[in-house]
């Protein structure tokens, strides 16, 4: 039976049902990303505090020149002075250089592992919980939302460890030379803080909203460059490029709010600045007159020189902050969508023990409901009752939306019966581990995928060790062969993503040779002969007949003639099995499968006898042995 969620899987399972992940763990679930890059995140910061430090002491040396040397007329102190500034000034210099390179391999390694691991739980997600997140919204998550935590990692670890440690040491240095203008700093972190916090809390939500917009326009370009064939015979560009444009404009309009929304940080940065520049020459100024410049007495020309230094890079330090406090805004909402991703428990798992062999091809279906989502009011199969012997051809037919092809994703668990039992070789399918059950189920889509490489390297997806005898092999079955021989590069010629280069037809020929060299128990082909001739249809399944008899074939298809020879042939109709029976018994049984076949059959001539498809197979035979020999 299916597994049991953790307890670790169930918290997570919680935390998601609000709609965004807590904050602490999602923190913890993006920093388990860095992995090989913790010991640069950590020297990162360490170098950078190194940094820090030995800036905010050169004013303190600064001071002393001053005041000892240059003031007090001795060129010792000059000296003495002038050489800690000019190793300050180099030790400096040299962790700054090695705090860059550590945070930029730290960011860099982590945007690297976070794609990975996004990557990898999209590939082990159910189609339930791919029907969750659209296409345009993993490519965003995958790209734009990553670079931004990308950016605000590399801001924390460098700027988020500096800012504070020179806001605080030089705090500390400027209280130790005066108390009173000290104090000036902290009159302007409060007002700084409240200002952000505010800015924060109005911008937010706008950012959220961008990035949701972005999955919009990434599903739009999709779409079009996935259907650019059907846009250029309709002449729909206009129409597109308007659609594209007022997606682009609601994400201009966005940007542009939050962008006049964050403007105000500037301002806010400029006042705090000049009213905390103006406070400390009129308090220096002052005190430097009282004292007539006697240290004893009260601050000196040096003193005040170091808290003017002190100053800007305290407002400096400040700035940097509000700086982070922008991109950790933006970089909260792509956090947040991309932890929605990490922490997505998929709806099909292992179980604890699982089995790890498929006895048979013989398929249970015991009073199988499914529904696609829990909230959904209709299921989409109702009481499936069916039981298929290994080795039998089954094909089924029904009008479109007869959950013809929602029936046989269930027998390799790309999802999973929400009642009853689905058993394959005698075991329910949630038994079984996963990788094992699909490597004997292929199934061959009406819109099956080629991907881009050589027909050789597209064919190995079905068993990457098989020979170039066993390709060519199941092409002949699949009736492949013929066309692949045409081409110049023959098994070499390159496909082009999508395998946009070839026809329907030899699509999907390419896409059953490629399930055929898996040499599966169970073969489903969910209307995969659509694109191809009757001819070549019946050589197909004449092929399956003879040299796959062990195999447990099934069949969905429009066409009677694909599925009259089944042993057995499945009318489905609304979700449910209408009629069942051979070709025969469902002609005398059922209407609506004798009208299918009354209305393609008035204007077909007589079907193709099967002593010629047998000739055809031992046509094909005696080619394989010529070959062989």
């Amino acid at each position: 039976m299916a597994s049991t969620l953790t307890e670790h899987d169930s918290a997570t399972q919680a935390a998601n049902s609000t709609g965004k992940p807590k904050k602490t763990h999602m923190v913890r679930t993006l920093l388990g990303s860095l992995r090989e890059y913790k010991k640069a995140t950590l020297l990162a910061p360490l170098f950078v505090a190194i940094e820090g430090v030995l800036e905010i002491v050169i004013p303190t040396v600064m001071a002393s020149l001053i005041d000892e040397g240059i003031t007090g007329g001795s060129m010792p102190a000059i000296i003495k002075f002038g050489v800690i500034l000019v190793l300050c000034a180099v030790f400096s210099l040299a962790t700054g250089l090695l705090s860059g390179r550590f945070a930029a391999v730290a960011a860099a390694g982590f945007a690297k592992n976070l794609r990975h691991d996004l990557f990898e739980k999209v590939q082990g997600f159910s189609f339930t919980n791919i029907d969750r997140f659209s296409t345009g919204s993993i490519i965003t998550r995958l790209t734009t939302d990553v670079t931004n935590l990308q950016n605000a990692f590399m801001m924390i670890v460098r700027m988020g460890v500096r800012a504070p440690i020179m806001v605080i040491v030089a705090w500390a240095f400027s209280f130790r030379i005066s108390t009173s203008i000290s104090l000036v700093f902290l009159a302007a972190i409060p007002v700084l803080g409240l200002g952000l916090i505010g800015l924060a809390i109005l911008v937010h939500p706008v950012f959220e909203r961008v990035f949701h917009t972005y999955d919009e326009l990434n599903n739009v370009v999709d779409e079009n460059l996935a259907g650019m064939r059907v846009v250029k015979s309709f002449t729909r560009e206009d129409h597109e490029v308007s659609k594209f444009m007022r997606i682009s404009q609601r994400i201009y309009k966005d940007f542009l709010k939050a962008e006049r929304i964050m403007s105000f940080n500037a301002p806010l940065m400029m006042v705090c600045i000049y009213a905390s520049m103006i406070m400390i020459a009129w308090l220096g100024a002052t005190q430097i007159v009282a004292s007539g410049n006697n240290a004893a007495l009260g601050l000196t020309t040096g003193d005040l020189t170091a808290l003017v230094t002190y100053a800007m890079q305290i407002l400096m330090a400040l700035m940097m902050l509000s700086m982070i406090f922008v991109m950790i805004i933006i970089s909260i909402a792509s956090a947040e969508r991309i932890t929605q991703v990490l922490t997505e428990i998929s709806t099909v798992t292992d179980p604890d023990n699982p089995v790890t062999k498929v006895e048979d091809g013989s398929i249970d279906f015991d009073h199988v409901s499914f529904r696609y989502s829990d909230n959904a009011e209709k299921p989409v199969l109702d009481d499936i009752d069916l039981h298929i012997p290994s080795g039998a051809t089954v094909g089924i037919v029904g009008g479109t939306g007869s959950a013809k092809s929602s029936l046989v994703q269930l027998i390799p668990r790309l999802y999973d019966v929400t009642a009853g039992s689905l058993k394959v070789g005698g075991r329910d399918t949630r038994d079984y581990d996963l990788i094992t059950l699909r490597d004997e189920v292929a199934m061959v889509l009406q819109k099956n995928v080629l991907f881009s490489g050589t027909i050789a390297e597209n064919l190995r997806w079905g068993n990457p060790n098989a020979t170039d005898d066993e390709l060519r092999h199941a092409c002949q079955l699949a009736q492949a062969d013929g066309f692949i021989q045409e081409f110049p590069d023959k098994y070499d010629t390159y496909i082009e993503q999508g395998g946009t280069n070839v026809s329907g037809g030899q699509r999907q020929r390419l896409c059953i040779a490629r399930a055929l060299l898996k040499k599966p128990k169970i073969l489903i082909l969910d209307d995969s002969t659509s694109a191809v001739d009757t001819k070549t249809d019946k050589l197909i399944r004449a092929a399956f007949r003879n040299e796959i008899p062990d195999t447990t074939k099934i069949i969905i298809a429009q066409r009677i003639a694909s599925v009259e020879e089944s042993d057995l042939i499945i009318v489905m109709h609304d979700g449910r099995i209408l009629d069942k029976g051979t070709h025969e018994q469902l002609l005398e049984s059922c209407e609506e499968y004798r009208a299918i076949y009354e209305s393609q059959t008035k204007s077909q001539g007589k079907p193709e006898e099967p002593a010629a498809l047998e000739a055809s197979v031992e046509s094909i035979k005696s080619q394989e042995e010529g070959d062989n020999r």
